[in-house]
């Protein structure tokens, strides 16, 4: 589920010790073992090539060939590297394949993407990856996360419980505008 950033990485990318995930292993019998786990620069190349899939796979619904190829040819954000070296990128892996991932810039709540392996969509494993970050926002203290989402992501961040503000005119850095809405979801105030 396409969420386009906006900003760029938090100013404490290079600190050490910016990390709050931990692993999460779990098993279901039917589709084998899933992981959760903290993102490594080692994972930079996938998650950019499993982005692309997914965008040229679910959002050719909802835009036309030409933007897909215009946001599908980007190169990486300088943002994506930070992101990631800050901890806040969760990955999902089943059986030792990279099957999803969402990013959260811990320093202002944007949820800078979130996206699954087309074969692997509808198995709850964005909404599992989004409930990692919003746990990463609350430890973190911030009081919402927000996002621009691809049309086709709209009711996927409403179920997660993300609400809609406005539609938009997202400025992608290919020099596009993408057609999006900014959401955003509260977070509760720890007790």
């Amino acid at each position: 589920m396409p969420g386009l950033s906006r900003r760029g990485a938090p100013a404490g990318a290079r600190q050490a010790g910016c990390r709050v995930y931990t692993s999460r292993v779990t098993h279901d019998e039917e589709n084998g073992m899933l992981m959760q786990r903290t993102a490594t620069a080692a994972d930079l190349g996938r998650l950019w090539e499993l982005r692309t899939r997914a965008v040229r796979a679910t959002c050719a619904s909802h835009y036309p060939p030409d933007v897909i190829e215009t946001w599908c040819a980007a190169a990486p954000p300088v943002s994506l590297p930070l992101l990631v070296q800050a901890g806040g990128t969760v990955v999902a892996e089943e059986d030792g394949l990279l099957i999803g991932y969402a990013i959260l810039n811990q320093e202002t709540g944007e949820v800078d993407a979130a996206f699954v392996e087309p074969a692997h969509q509808g198995r709850g494993i964005a909404l599992g990856l989004l409930r990692e970050l919003e746990t990463m926002a609350r430890l973190r203290g911030l009081a919402r996360m927000f996002l621009s989402a691809s049309l086709n992501a709209v009711p996927f961040y409403e179920r997660a419980g993300f609400r809609s503000v406005r539609e938009e005119l997202y400025p992608h850095r290919s020099g596009i505008g993408i057609r999006s809405v900014f959401m955003e979801k509260l977070l509760p105030r720890p007790a």
